[in-house]
């Protein structure tokens, strides 16, 4: 019988201390529009407006962030090849479009050419101006396929252009890695400084002989779709692989003129050395896919949550692939590594990712709707300072309590009164998944009383000059000698309450 009881206590013990583990993220797909065909693109102007780029109908539809549709915004029908990989690909907004209506459009032409050229919005902002049409750049296709097609604008202000090698098979034509060919490569140009475009002097490059100075990165085979994550500035580059991999490519902001490697390489195994350079004159891909293994026919680049709704997912890059279907998402570790992860949601044939202007992230189906993505169990307890000496969570059914990372016994109330100085955060439980609080530093003080001592816990009420011992911060609020005067005063506190607030209670 001592054992079973025994038994029953380890249980419970195990079961009280494996409900504090964190929940790992996951996401689902919430139904956001269906009434398209064939899209291949959802984009943000910069409004409370999404526009929705149809390759096959050659147009671009109008809806606002409830998924009601407004109209259509341009029909290039006419100006296109379509069908396969062709017709209109991309769709870039000028960073300053809500003051000039400058956007960008990269189709293929009536001969199955790449054009990139710019319109403007008319006078219903709901509609372009059709005759307002400026071609910025050609590209002749030597094949059908490959074309690439994504243009965006970085945090720059210049215009990317991502440029598939031209088609067929294996890069025939060897475009990928011949400096003096438009394909095959990642552009940058300045769109801003006269027409065409200009050549930014900062393309790595510029004024060299042997390379065409529009050219950013080399070596990729046709990146369907590439990001800027919107806090750091670093791109994301899906890059579609031959027979055997799929890869995503990453450039940290600052950097340039990267070679992705193709067609020596195929995700990170060789695939044709003839004419290539050592193995390490070549920049790899952070993660690659099998068509065999993970079952990846055509990846699809995706985006950096930086929404709002959903902090669990903030930082976090998210792609799928064509056949697989599955949302993939990868974290930086802030090492230098990248962490990868496969999650539960899936649909069929998503072909891009987009955001709107709150960050909040989309998924395009090819075959049928367009989604929002959103966390699979949207809770995000939050610690505050109560004005009585304590600590408390605002929300959640079972509580575990930290100090420096390490689990304080018996802490498990909804409110905790801390007895120590350190950093206090707690795991908490809605019953449905694990997450955890913001964490708060809490200062143990000398000092005098006062509304502002409302969370110290060893204030000397006899002093009348700060000792030099007060510590405080945005969490515990603790008056010192600010105007470094010998005394505390009215003109402290005023320096103080300007740079932490108040949280006085009378």
């Amino acid at each position: 019988m001592k054992s079973k009881i025994l038994l029953l206590i380890v249980m419970l013990f195990s079961a009280a201390f494996s409900a504090q583990n964190l929940t790992a993220l996951d996401v689902e797909l919430q139904t956001f529009y269906t009434n398209n065909a064939v899209p291949v693109g959802i984009y943000s102007c910069g409004d409370d407006r999404m526009f929705i780029l149809e390759k096959n109908q050659s147009d671009i539809e109008i809806v606002d962030l409830d998924g009601n549709y407004i109209g259509i915004f341009l029909d290039l029908t006419g100006l296109t090849t379509t069908g396969g990989e062709r017709g209109l690909l991309g769709l870039a907004f000028h960073p300053d479009y809500l003051q000039n209506g400058f956007f960008f459009v990269n189709y293929t032409n009536a001969v199955g050419n790449t054009v990139v050229a710019r319109y403007q919005v008319s006078a219903n902002p709901d509609v372009a101006d059709p005759a307002s049409a400026t071609i910025i750049l050609t590209i002749t296709q030597p094949f059908s396929n490959h074309n690439g097609g994504h243009v965006a604008f970085g945090p720059d202000g210049y215009l990317y252009i991502g440029m598939g090698d031209g088609g067929s098979a294996g890069d025939p034509n060897a475009n990928a890695q011949n400096p003096l060919a438009l394909l095959g490569k990642m552009l940058r140009i300045d769109v801003n400084d006269g027409l065409p475009y200009t050549i930014p002097i900062d393309n790595p490059f510029f004024g060299q002989l042997d390379t065409l100075p529009e050219i950013w990165a080399l070596g990729l085979r046709n990146p369907w779709k590439f990001s800027f994550d919107r806090i750091t500035g670093d791109m994301w580059i899906g890059d579609v692989g031959q027979g055997n991999w799929e890869e995503i490519d990453f450039q940290p902001a600052g950097l340039a003129g990267q070679n992705y490697g193709w067609r020596c390489y195929e995700g990170n195994a060789s695939y044709n050395l003839s004419g290539c350079q050592s193995q390490s004159y070549y920049d790899f891909p952070i993660a690659d896919y099998s068509h065999g293994t993970d079952a990846f026919c055509s990846i699809t680049g995706g985006v950096v949550y930086r929404g709002g709704a959903y902090p669990s997912m903030q930082g976090i890059y998210f792609f799928s692939d064509y056949c697989n279907s599955t949302i993939f998402s990868i974290t930086q570790d802030g090492e230098g590594g990248f962490i990868e992860d496969e999650l539960s949601a899936s649909t069929n044939s998503i072909v891009a990712f987009g955001e709107d202007i709150n960050g909040e992230v989309y998924v395009v189906s090819n075959a049928g709707p367009i989604y929002k993505l959103i966390d699979s169990c949207p809770f995000y307890p939050q610690l505050s300072a109560n004005g009585e000496g304590a600590l408390q969570c605002d929300a959640g059914t079972q509580h575990w309590w930290y100090l420096n990372g390490e689990l304080i016994s018996d802490a498990n109330a909804q409110t905790f009164t801390p007895t120590l100085a350190g950093v206090y955060y707690a795991r908490t439980s809605n019953g449905e998944c694990t997450r955890q609080t913001n964490s708060v530093q809490w200062a143990i003080v000398g000092g005098i009383p006062g509304c502002t001592y409302l969370n110290a816990l060893n204030f000397n009420d006899e002093a009348s000059l700060d000792d030099g011992t007060c510590q405080f911060s945005a969490d515990c609020a603790c008056p010192a000698d600010l105007d470094v005067n010998g005394e505390i005063g009215v003109s402290d506190l005023i320096i103080f309450i300007g740079q932490y607030g108040s949280i006085c209670g009378e």
